[in-house]
């Protein structure tokens, strides 16, 4: 499920360019809407409504096709609640990040006697890598797109990763290797990403440098831990404060204090935070 959310975070970050990659044309004037449905509210936790000049766009991320409802019915649930309620023309994409199995059918449409729904399928295994390659806010979803040499892209992935300016690049970095495990093996995500990040990282370069000077081998061990624990804290940070709102001190202080692995763990908890209190919640249990 937290891939899903991961989605739907990024394309409520960066509601133009996921506005403009779907619909194929250059979209300016994109505003988030909530993704609450009223007439007994449904849940709506992993789609993204974005409203563009007189029109609706609804994104639906999933990891598999598979659910309760079905997804068709969904789709035709949502286009009647969101026409209700903005009276605009509504375009539905599902954004599809794996494919099925080999003998399941995409619908792409719901159809009962004279009722018929259509919508569009993007299949991520069958989208050109290069428009991923080639935008930021996209760049953490080309891991998935179609090639024939899987760590050659993931190659390109880190690369264009690592042009970002520093604080763009460990939260890119991040968002990248939580999607990229949905298809790659996680020992070549970590090889490839925790240590050619860190290797990027003035954090890393500097205590690394200090350990070489001391004649320590001890350097470059704890230049890695060093290094990805303050950008981890860095990241965690930035993240909780969009989705629940500014921090207390206290909360900060607490998070400067847990490990490497605990920093990891919320990294993916905290895509399922509505509010503070789920923070605390998820504190009590470590």
């Amino acid at each position: 499920m937290s891939f899903d959310n991961l989605c739907k975070l990024l394309s409520e970050k960066y509601p133009v360019n996921f506005a403009s990659w779907v619909l194929g044309t250059p979209q300016t004037n994109v505003k988030v809407l909530k993704t609450e449905l009223s007439i007994e509210p449904i849940r709506a936790d992993y789609v993204t409504f974005l409203q563009l000049e007189g029109r609706i766009l609804h994104l639906e991320f999933q990891t598999k096709l598979e659910s309760t409802p079905p997804l068709p019915l969904r789709m035709l649930d949502y286009w009647v609640r969101l026409y209700r309620l903005y009276r605009l023309p509504i375009t539905q994409v599902v954004v599809l990040l794996l494919p099925p199995t080999p003998e399941t059918v995409i619908e792409t449409a719901f159809t009962v006697e004279n009722t018929r729904h259509e919508y569009r399928v993007i299949t991520m295994w069958s989208e050109n890598p290069e428009p991923f390659l080639n935008d930021e806010a996209l760049l953490p979803l080309a891991p998935l797109a179609a090639t024939t040499q899987p760590q050659a892209l993931l190659q390109q992935v880190l690369e264009k990763v690592n042009q970002l300016e520093p604080r763009q690049r460990v939260e890119t970095s991040a968002y990248t290797e939580i999607l990229a495990g949905l298809k790659y093996n996680k020992d070549l995500i970590r090889q490839l990403f925790r240590e050619g990040m860190m290797r990027e990282s003035v954090i890393y370069q500097e205590i690394l440098a200090e350990g070489e000077q001391r004649g320590e081998q001890r350097g470059e061990q704890r230049g890695r831990q060093e290094g990805r624990k303050t950008e981890g804290q860095l990241l965690i940070l930035r993240q909780l404060t969009r989705r629940v709102g500014e921090l207390p001190q206290e909360v900060r202080s607490r998070i400067e204090t847990l490990s490497l692995e605990q920093l990891e763990n919320l990294g993916e908890a905290l895509l399922d935070f509505q509010a503070i209190a789920d923070l605390e919640a998820w504190f009590t249990i470590q």
